[in-house]
């Protein structure tokens, strides 16, 4: 049966019978009924550009005909069986990524989401340690269970009033506001160094694991300097802990040439995780091990949504049509194209603080001026009201909500880039 509730029924929906703390953006909601490419329509047929692609999520574009094919294909054969049934899409998918996952990693785990995946990576590093804190990275975002949650250091994010100990929060290797008032490269990586401090005042001296995106995404795109992993995960490393890659935002090509965001710094992570775009918008979460840290979970464990043939089966097409569309260049050749012009507006308007971020995933902090970087929140919520007004989807997040997010599908073309920037510089003009 064809649906056809306008945008203010589907609205209405949502506030009478959501929970109040499933947030929409923009003053008045907007409801999407389909999308096709780079496009989503509303109920009522107005097309918007989307650069946000369901927060890093549809990576292949809407309703992509070559992974949509080979959702139905399995949907037709095998539709759901648990992991205690072994399946061919699960079991090719875990063979695939073991080939192009970073240093020993090898052995996987499927979930339902990037939550399910931080919680199982956590478990993992105890179960293979024997200790139990945890060091993870102010302004970073893990996922909205209890344990994640109290991983997230955002005030904002942590609605759980249950408090889980041992966990531990390092400084962020945010340059542009240093908690240490530096300046890089100067700063000899501080905020990596006090890593060393934090294990020696803050744990019991053996930690289990550090936890960290490799660029911050829900903090609003930090992106460390290149030395801070190799610096901080040694001496994680030093005191018995394993390091765990947060691919959820960053994995799948997004950070341009390389499949995972670790990859730019040069460091080979113990477990990794991800979810989001790796099956291009249906549920999945994956930790991957190397065996010898997988091979400690021992006992009775299952993941009855984990592992689905159907999700797994996408999400393979999704890393065989990156390959054999070499959109892991894309992403590098059009993300420098769409920063260029992100410095342009950088250039043309002073309540821009700072354009950072790798590839397809470029963040704009928004500041009342640049000497005091104070928050601009307002011109944020102003540029996204005028960018839906002209019918241009995008993304915001940090600490202080001040933070533009710019993540369209890794298929995205250079005059896509045009389009997008005109439309918004057109918002930022507007803000006075």
């Amino acid at each position: 049966m064809e649906n056809n509730l306008t945008s203010k029924q589907i609205t209405a929906n949502y506030k009478e019978f959501l929970y109040p703390s499933v947030i929409t953006y923009y003053d008045e909601p907007l409801a999407l009924a389909s999308g096709k490419g780079n496009y989503v329509y509303d109920a009522e047929g107005n097309e918007y550009l989307d650069f946000f692609g369901g927060i890093l999520t549809v990576s292949l574009g809407h309703c992509n005909e070559t992974i949509t094919n080979k959702t139905i294909e399995q949907l037709k054969k095998l539709q759901h069986v648990s992991t205690l049934y072994p399946t061919s899409p699960a079991g090719e998918l875990a063979a695939k990524l073991a080939q192009i996952t970073p240093g020993r990693i090898k052995k996987s785990f499927f979930t339902s989401s990037g939550t399910e995946a931080d919680e199982t990576a956590i478990l993992t590093a105890q179960r293979h340690t024997g200790a139990q804190e945890i060091i993870a990275l102010r302004h970073c975002y893990s996922g909205r269970s209890v344990l994640a949650m109290n991983i997230t250091a955002h005030a904002s994010w942590r609605i759980s009033k249950t408090l889980v100990p041992g966990i531990h929060h390092a400084v962020a290797p945010y340059c542009y506001r240093c908690p240490f008032h530096l300046k890089y490269p100067s700063c000899d990586i501080a905020c990596a160094q006090d890593m060393e401090e934090l294990i020696k005042t803050q744990t019991c001296g053996s930690v289990a694991a550090f936890i960290a995106e490799p660029i911050l995404g829900v903090g609003g795109f930090i992106t460390p300097p290149k030395e801070y992993f190799k610096v901080a995960v040694d001496i994680v490393r030093k005191y018995g802990g394993l390091f765990i890659s947060d691919e959820v935002q960053t994995g799948w090509g997004r950070t341009g040439n390389k499949w995972f965001g670790i990859e730019q710094y040069g460091v080979e992570p113990d477990i990794m995780t991800s979810a989001k775009g790796m099956a291009n918008g249906l549920p999945i979460g994956w930790t991957a091990a190397t065996p010898e840290v997988a091979d400690n979970i021992k006992g009775l464990t299952i993941c009855t949504f984990g592992g689905n043939p159907v999700s797994t089966a996408t999400a393979l097409a999704v890393i065989e049509y990156i390959e054999q569309e070499k959109l892991l260049n894309n992403a590098a050749v059009v993300g420098d194209y769409l920063k260029q012009h992100l410095m342009g507006l950088y250039e043309k308007y002073p309540i821009i603080g700072e354009v950072r971020g790798m590839g397809l995933m470029q963040g704009i902090e928004l500041v009342t001026d640049r000497q005091s970087k104070t928050p601009n929140v307002a011109a944020v919520l102003k540029i996204f009201e005028e960018t839906k007004k002209d019918r241009l989807l995008i993304g915001k997040g940090g600490l202080y909500g001040n933070v533009i997010r710019i993540t369209p599908p890794l298929n995205i073309t250079k005059a896509d880039v045009d389009v997008m920037i005109k439309k918004l510089d057109k918002a930022f003009s507007s803000v006075k």
